[in-house]
């Protein structure tokens, strides 16, 4: 090339005529249901691995690629397989780590799907399938981003990079920490690219500068040593579900703002956002009012939620006239970027103990911790990432939060303190991650994986 401006138009234009190649590759992973909860096959896990690693070898510019995994720990058993690719850093450039995960959300009810979840389709300018926007998405943007790369300036680069293609995320990532340990040296970088999150919308790119953290538990709520006839001992008797129902309405007010004491907030500006956009990309109906206080995103973003997401009772079709002695309920919890988690669920468990009615006796177990996240936005590696971006996209980025949580990035930061991590995305609101009906914004995921090109090329030419 001559001349760094003609070098970069050139990589811009491969990773354009790059897109083809990478949805199809991005179909056939949708098509391996690679689901690493317990109860589903790991054959299915493993299949995925052997097919990321497969594509990631077909570039050629990786010195290794292997599949490896890590002990869980206090577990007894190692964790879902991962793929990890490496290439030093020559000539002092940097070296960048890219991230994503290869499993999948179950299905849940296959009847919601308007085309089987693991099978690619395309209507309306969107793959649909289960994975297809998180995270096999983000896979295949790296993937796709390599390849227009080393296709101008070839695989003799001066660039490091590594590849750490994640098997077991939906699944809590439960061995992630120990895997970063185990493979610390293959993973150190100076700039961390997380591609597992969303942007603003379609058109506009955005960088994830927060991320809420969560814990999840389980409550089992008992007033009964065995159930009882409901007719003979009702409205004298309390219920397990009659507790339940009383003990959870307690944790919110009634706006449906977070009613316990000790979780905090975090005071920061929001960009304008309306209720409208809410309803539109919630699904909420125009019947339903939105829930809380204060600005709509700093309700996302800044600061706590808790969700009943599971419950053990008996179902309709079970129903009898009986006392139900326990009910057991799972709580996931959005905690505010700046408190830490075990903070949180120790202020939520205090509250549960102290509103417990008629004595009824409670149980916690399974508990669940992950921490939120602040971007350091003053490095050279945001702006090299803004640049891009708008670039890519034609538009310039926003800065945003998200509600959701990205647990395994507090494990990035205390592992590789001196990286500058970079939280990017293939996902637009409309994505449907973990519901029915994913799908992939195939416009945005040009976008994405341009910019990703970009950043290499641009890295490539850093000297530290």
């Amino acid at each position: 090339m001559t001349s760094d401006s003609t070098r970069r138009d050139a990589v811009r234009e491969a990773a354009t005529a790059a897109v083809p190649a990478a949805i199809a590759d991005l179909g056939n992973l949708v098509r391996i249901p690679s689901i690493a909860f317990p109860g589903f096959d790991p054959a299915q896990v493993l299949r995925s691995a052997e097919a990321v690693k497969a594509l990631v070898e077909q570039t050629g510019v990786f010195d290794t690629v292997r599949i490896a995994d890590a002990e869980i720990p206090g577990a007894g058993e190692r964790g879902m397989p991962a793929v990890l690719a490496t290439r030093a850093a020559r000539n002092g450039r940097p070296t960048i780590l890219l991230y994503a995960h290869h499993d999948v959300q179950p299905v849940g009810d296959e009847a919601l799907w308007e085309s089987a979840p693991f099978q690619p389709t395309v209507r309306g300018g969107r793959l649909y399938g289960r994975g297809a926007a998180d995270d096999k998405a983000g896979v295949m943007a790296h993937i796709g981003a390599l390849r227009a790369f080393t296709e101008v300036v070839g695989e003799d680069f001066d660039l490091g990079v590594a590849l750490f293609i994640e098997g077991e995320e939906e699944a809590g990532s439960r061995s992630f920490a120990q895997f970063l340990s185990d493979h610390a040296d293959a993973l150190r970088a100076d700039v961390i690219v997380v591609a597992d999150s969303g942007n603003w919308d379609a058109e506009t790119p955005a960088l994830t500068v927060s991320l809420r953290g969560n814990t999840r538990f389980t409550l089992r709520v008992r007033t009964l040593e065995h159930a009882s006839h409901s007719g003979m001992f009702g409205g004298a008797v309390p219920d397990a579900m009659m507790a339940t129902i009383r003990l959870l309405s307690t944790l919110w007010d009634e706006t449906g703002a977070v009613a316990v004491e000790g979780l905090t907030e975090r005071d920061a500006e929001t960009p304008e956002y309306s209720e409208r956009t809410l309803r539109d990309e919630a699904g909420l109906p125009d019947g339903v009012s939105p829930i809380g206080t204060g600005t709509i995103l700093s309700r996302i973003w800044n600061k706590p939620s808790i969700t009943v997401t599971g419950i053990d009772a008996p179902g309709v079709a079970n129903a009898s006239n009986t006392l139900s002695p326990e009910i057991s309920v799972v709580i996931s919890a959005r905690v505010a970027p700046g408190q830490d988690a075990r903070e949180a669920y120790a202020a939520i468990e205090a509250h549960l103990r102290a509103h417990a009615p008629f004595g009824a006796e409670l149980e916690f177990s399974h508990q669940d911790y992950g921490n939120s996240f602040l971007v350091d936005t003053s490095g050279w590696a945001v702006a090299d990432a803004r640049d891009v971006l708008a670039d890519a996209y034609g538009v310039d980025p926003v800065d945003i939060g998200v509600g959701g949580s990205i647990p395994f990035i507090a494990d990035l930061v205390r592992e590789f303190p001196g990286a500058q991590i970079l939280v990017t995305g293939v996902e637009d609101p409309h994505a449907r991650a973990h519901s029915p009906n994913e799908s992939l914004h195939l416009d945005t995921f040009r976008h994405a994986l341009v910019a990703e090109a970009l950043l290499l090329e641009k890295l490539d030419a850093r000297e530290l």
